[in-house]
């Protein structure tokens, strides 16, 4: 199993009980959930940590956290191409939005810091969440960003944001077999670099299978609704016991019972960690938060990239090299393709 993440290894320079601000990036809820480990380790070693961030990623922290105090900042409001070709397109069309919302999220830092004493600054993808008086780290899997014939750019890109930063916590590890392979490890890089081990806050159980599949849904519209509605059409059918959770944060969990088929429309913290103990298989996006509970978990698992982003595709087939887990294209996308999964070792 991956080295899961470990604050005290990484804090010996923070100030003693100090502020921590935590901020990760709405982009779907994978930045926010791979900051749960450390906002929970922050409080157990004594340090106050405040959270900042927009749309559904705050306000899952809200349900998780709710005693810690929470503060709205500027939304990059992406919009994502419905066409799979267009999605790096349709992201590059909106770079002069998105450093107007970039400065914003500037000014809105140097805010917070000053209002709340803030002494660390801890950002998970947020390009402006940073602040040149106190120690601020960055938190990212990607030191190279996968987007086909734009790679060289996007990744030059992402790189001077990083500078930015004093520090760059890397959630992998260092030696392979890892799970993030060239996205995570570059051979020089312009700042001080830390692979800090897996992000997850879930823990594995040995609790006896309920479902023989369990379908983890998530990411940015219209494909998660697109996969969602495929999905269905696909299982309805089934005589194996399934269980989806559609990955739509609302203000109430809701179940739904059909035949076979258990339907959430999210589940967090120990009823998400169940029900992943408790399923034979699970059919998932390859986003890198979702990798890291499913490696933390040792769980077999196939994969569905998200249509457009060659992260996700790289990831998927990463891991199919190293016979951990089959993946297929959306489009071609079968329920007979699961049994694939028998030939493959799984997170183990």
């Amino acid at each position: 199993m991956f080295r899961s993440f470990c604050l005290s290894k990484h804090i010996k320079t923070f100030p003693k009980n100090g502020h921590v601000l935590v901020a990760p990036l709405n982009w779907g809820i994978g930045h926010a959930t791979r900051c749960i480990p450390i906002i929970k380790q922050l409080q157990e070693n004594g340090f106050t940590p405040i959270l900042a961030s927009d749309g559904d990623a705050l306000k899952l922290l809200q349900k998780i956290f709710p005693d810690i105090i929470c503060y709205d900042l500027p939304s990059y409001q992406v919009e994502y191409a419905k066409k799979s070709r267009f999605f790096t397109l349709k992201l590059l069309s909106q770079l002069p939005r998105f450093i107007k919302i970039y400065k914003q999220e500037q000014k809105r830092i140097h805010e917070l810091v000053k209002k709340k004493n803030i002494d660390i600054l801890i950002s998970d993808n947020r390009f402006g969440a940073f602040h040149e008086d106190i120690t601020s780290i960055y938190i990212t899997h990607q030191l190279q960003v996968k987007s086909g014939l734009f790679t060289f750019l996007t990744t030059k890109f992402h790189q001077k944001i990083i500078k930015n930063f004093d520090l760059c916590w890397i959630p992998d590890v260092e030696k392979s077999p890892n799970l993030g392979g060239v996205l995570s490890h570059i051979d020089s890089f312009p700042i001080p670099r830390t692979y800090i081990g897996i992000l997850s806050s879930l823990e594995k159980q040995n609790i006896p299978i309920k479902y023989d599949i369990l379908v983890l849904l998530s990411g940015p519209e219209p494909q998660r609704s697109l996969l969602e509605k495929k999905l269905l059409n696909e299982l309805k059918n089934t005589s194996k016991k399934v269980c989806l959770i559609r990955g739509v944060i609302e203000n109430e969990i809701d179940k739904t019972q059909e035949n076979t088929l258990t339907i959430y429309n999210y589940l967090l913290g120990d009823d998400l960690q169940k029900v992943i103990n408790e399923s034979e298989l699970v059919l998932a996006r390859s986003g890198y938060s979702t990798l890291m509970d499913l490696s933390k978990l040792e769980k077999k698992a196939f994969f569905i990239p998200t249509p457009g982003q060659s992260e996700q595709l790289y990831l998927a087939q990463h891991l199919e090299k190293q016979k951990i887990a089959p993946f297929s294209l959306q489009k071609n996308f079968r329920l007979k393709l699961l049994e694939q999964v028998d030939n493959y070792e799984g997170f183990t």
